[in-house]
This record gives C-alpha cells, sequence and structure tokens, in this order.
C-alpha cells in the first residue's frame, strides 16, 4: 500500500502481568476511514492512545508519516481556555506557531466545521456536537496526516452521526487517513472504508 502513512507491526503492551495489546498489526492510507471494532476492553482505545505516544509499548514497532492528531472520546477539552484557544494551544506551545498565525489557522478551521460563531466560547458553553468539532479542530490545527478518534459518535444523536459522517468524508478527500474505534455498526457500514476486528488484545479480521 504505497501511500500508507501509519504502520503498526506486532504492537505487545501490559499493565502489570495482565496483556492488553497482543501483537497487534495495522495500517492505514491516505484518504482511507479504518474502523477498529470489538467488544470492550479487547483493547481498541489502547490501540489507538499507543500510536498517539500516550502508552509505553512491551514490543513492537509504530511508523507514522508526520504527526497524529486524536480526538478522545469526552473531547478533553480544556475548560478553562476558550474554543479557540484550545485549537491555538499545540500549534503555540509545542510546535512555537506564532500567536497571530496560529489563531489565523484555528479561526480557519472552526470555520471550515461550521463552530466559528463558538470561538470565544468556553467548553461548558459548548453543545456535544460543538465540543466535538471544536475537538476535531483543534487534533487538525498541527496538520497532521493520521487523525485517531476514540468513539466519535457515542455522544451524539442520529443528525449529529450524520454531520460527522459528512465531516470524516471530507477529510478523506483531503487525503487524511482515519482511525476510528467504535462500538457504533451503523456509522461504520456507512462511512468506513475497511473494518478491523478486535478480540482479547489482537486483530482478528481485517
Amino acid at each position: 500500500m504505497e501511500s500508507r502513512v501509519l504502520t503498526v507491526t506486532d504492537l505487545h503492551l501490559s499493565r502489570g502481568p495482565r496483556p492488553i495489546l497482543r501483537g497487534v498489526s495495522l495500517s492505514v492510507a491516505r484518504g482511507e476511514l479504518v474502523a477498529i471494532q470489538g467488544p470492550s476492553g479487547s483493547g481498541k482505545t489502547t490501540v489507538l492512545r499507543a500510536i498517539a505516544g500516550l502508552e509505553g509499548i512491551d514490543r513492537g514497532r509504530i511508523d507514522v508519516s508526520g504527526r497524529v492528531g486524536m480526538v478522545f472520546q469526552f473531547h478533553c477539552l480544556f475548560e478553562h481556555l476558550t474554543a479557540l484557544e484550545n485549537v491555538c494551544l499545540a500549534p503555540v506551545y509545542a510546535h512555537g506557531v506564532a500567536r497571530d498565525d496560529a489563531a489565523r489557522r484555528g479561526r480557519e478551521l472552526l470555520s471550515a466545521f461550521g463552530v466559528a460563531h463558538r470561538a470565544s466560547a468556553l467548553p461548558r458553553h459548548l453543545s456535544g456536537g460543538e465540543a466535538q468539532r471544536v475537538a476535531i479542530a483543534r487534533a487538525l490545527a498541527v496538520e497532521p496526516p493520521v487523525l485517531l478518534m476514540d468513539e466519535p459518535t457515542a455522544s451524539l444523536d442520529p443528525p449529529r452521526r450524520a454531520e460527522l459522517g459528512e465531516l470524516l468524508a471530507d477529510l478523506r478527500r483531503r487525503d487524511t487517513a482515519l482511525l476510528v474505534a467504535t462500538h457504533d455498526d451503523e456509522f461504520v457500514r456507512t462511512w468506513a472504508t475497511r473494518v478491523l476486528r478486535m478480540h482479547d488484545g489482537i486483530v482478528i479480521e481485517g
């Protein structure tokens, strides 16, 4: 797969004596939306966190062509910062982007996702759908080729799930690679280009 931007090979991760990942291998190419499905505790979220560098691994290899962005299940926006400040945080403090440039890019992203009018709102004043869009904008602010999403439809009603699907389809058209952990079968049937199924820390299908 020449356009692959993420390759995970033989990933193992344990917590104490308990193995969580037992040799996970997968790859994602530009423009793909790859869904990871499986029962709770199968290791879906742990795979995403390991790829994002939030979990240490025991052995294996993770190759990414550039950065990754991650959207957490509960958004994890900083409650004391406005929507725009949340989006600007990583570019300014992690990547040294000038504040004015980061703010300009942040407003463009919020506008692209239909929440420009909420730029000065604090997270507690955002609806679930608005918070999610801000979280996606934040993840994309450093222009990662790979976007990881954990249960993105969990707090969304059917119309909002459809809006999210359209938004992710647009990202695919821009060659973003998406790896999504989800229990939402209907969302997967409608929007995923490929499905990986996990059980007990391994990929059993896909």
